[in-house]
């Protein structure tokens, strides 16, 4: 893993609808992954989770906002 393996929220922001559901795909993936590592005693970074979790939030917290938006502008 990179030192920085959290999305910013500038990140998240920058990214189109289709990016973002993309992501959180990837993400939901990965977090599967990491619940068989950690149930075979292969894991080794258990902070990734707390991670994973919170740049999920991140994404669906700018869907959100957009959804919003978009519902006020019509």
């Amino acid at each position: 893993m990179s030192k920085k393996d959290t999305l910013s929220a500038v990140d998240v922001r920058a990214m189109t609808d289709d990016q973002l559901s993309d992501k959180v795909a990837e993400l939901k993936k990965e977090q599967f992954n990491l619940r068989f590592q950690q149930a075979t005693g292969q894991m080794e970074n258990t902070a990734r989770f707390g991670k994973i979790r919170r740049d999920v939030a991140r994404i669906r917290t700018v869907q959100n906002e957009r959804k919003l938006q978009q519902e006020q502008g019509s």
